[in-house]
């Protein structure tokens, strides 16, 4: 029998529970088909996935090279257990060695990319034996406890005090830290790389394992430092024999038009890479932590105390493989490059528009449009941590009723669709955000 919407939600409420919200507020949108950019919900109304639902459906939905690997892959074993060897990890791990930065050479298999980051400081912390981890206030590196900790953003608050090994230092945001207040931008990020480093010299270096940051900032606004902070953050691992730990589970495989987001700074040499989302575009889970040969070279001799039943699975595995060839074949890392800037153009022409785009920030198709009430002031339209104000309501409930499924947060609108989006789909997406800029600019002051 065929439900409505309206049915499925209701029975999706009845029997199961959501994740980041009070389940009353739940209110969801269906889904019972995807293909390329687009889904459908149970009533047949297409929406324009404008966000690759979290931002990991990379080669978009459906693709048949992906589900025909999968399909060949279960016809041959639905499971091994991570302590198993398959051709599918095996080959998953060379590619991986092939497209990630060159000091990065094996890979430990996850389940996803909480656990990928879990891993990742966990393995610093053995590698090292110090304990100590530098992460930054306003990043995100998953909801598992020890990732949620790491992660500045306020839905760890509730867990607090969460692990104790943490220490979290403020990073760069031209927009809105008093850091570049009177400064340049590269002047900004100069003071956010020495103000880390102020940090470490009062933890002790000798006690800090590894810093830990996003390759590129992500969900917690994509507020991004330049040349200037990461040939600082390099200086500062050098100078103190810190481990360098960068999180591209959402900045990954071509998101940013790179393989990966690091790549913008060829300079830094990440010692830890940790990855998902975009490995598999969602098809099937799967994280990886992945590592220098010194670093691997010490697990030699020493146990590597981690693991969970589904680590190395090997239908995610397959999974990864296909999507790898994917981005190569249909050259989806340049795709992203060139369909990024048709975006960005076409932000900034609504930014020309609207008082109520206050900035545009990304690169790629990892971009995000910032809401504020008065330009002048930055006066946000909902503020950081509060709950969304009636003008980001009413933004996200006009965007939903176009059709355009994206990731509303506060004061920002997410873009970042799937890497095969063409310019036609690109411009229709934008049409739908002009029309709820419209709305939102009603609250900007006169």
């Amino acid at each position: 029998m065929k439900l409505t919407h309206k049915e499925l939600v209701k029975r999706n409420k009845t029997f199961t529970m959501t994740s980041w919200t009070a389940q009353k507020d739940w209110d969801p949108i269906s889904m019972v088909r995807s293909e390329g950019v687009y889904f459908w919900d149970a009533d047949d109304k297409q929406y324009l996935d404008w966000s690759s639902q979290l931002l990991n459906v990379n080669i978009g939905h459906g693709h048949p090279h992906v589900i025909k690997a999968i399909q060949e892959a279960v016809a041959k074993m639905g499971h091994a257990y991570p302590g198993i060897a398959t051709e599918a990890r095996a080959q998953l791990g060379e590619l991986l060695r092939e497209i990630t930065p060159t000091e990065i050479s094996k890979s430990f298999f996850t389940v996803g990319g909480a656990d990928a980051v879990e891993n990742a400081m966990k393995v610093a912390r053995l590698y090292t034996g110090r304990q100590k981890i530098i992460t930054r206030y306003r990043s995100y590196h998953g909801g598992t406890f020890g990732a949620m900790s790491a992660g500045g953003d306020p839905r760890r608050l509730p867990n607090e005090p969460g692990v104790p090994w943490i220490v979290r230092v403020h990073g760069p945001f031209p927009y809105r830290s008093p850091i570049y207040h009177g400064r340049t931008k590269d002047e900004g990020d100069k003071v956010a790389a020495d103000l880390i480093e102020q940090t470490i010299l009062f933890e002790g270096p000798q006690n800090i394992a590894a810093i830990l940051l996003e390759g590129y900032s992500g969900s917690s606004g994509i507020m991004q430092g330049g040349d200037a902070f990461w040939k600082g953050i390099q200086e500062i691992c050098d100078r103190h024999d810190i481990l360098l730990i960068i999180d591209e589970v959402m900045s990954g495989f071509g998101r940013t038009g790179e393989w990966f987001g690091i790549n913008h700074y060829p300079y830094v040499k990440p010692n830890i890479l940790a990855i998902a989302k975009g490995l598999t575009s969602g098809y099937i889970p799967l994280g990886a932590t992945l590592v220098t040969d010194e670093i691997a070279a010490y697990f030699e001799d020493n146990p590597l105390w981690a693991g969970l039943t589904y680590s190395s699975h090997p239908l995610a595995c397959a999974a990864g493989i296909a999507n790898i060839e994917v981005y190569k074949k249909e050259n989806l890392i340049e795709r992203a490059r060139e369909m990024g800037k048709v975006l960005r153009s076409g932000l900034m022409d609504l930014a020309e528009q609207h008082p109520s785009i206050g900035e545009v920030r990304g690169t790629g198709l990892l971009q995000v449009i910032e809401l504020v009430k008065n330009r002048e002031t930055r006066e946000p339209m909902s503020g950081w941590n509060l709950p969304a104000s009636e003008p980001m309501r009413k933004v996200a409930a006009i965007l939903r009723e176009q059709g355009l499924s994206t990731f509303v947060k506060w004061d920002w609108i997410f873009c970042a669709p799937p890497l095969i989006i063409n310019e036609k789909q690109i411009q229709d997406g934008l049409a739908m955000i002009d029309q709820a800029l419209t709305a939102a600019d009603e609250y900007c002051d006169a």
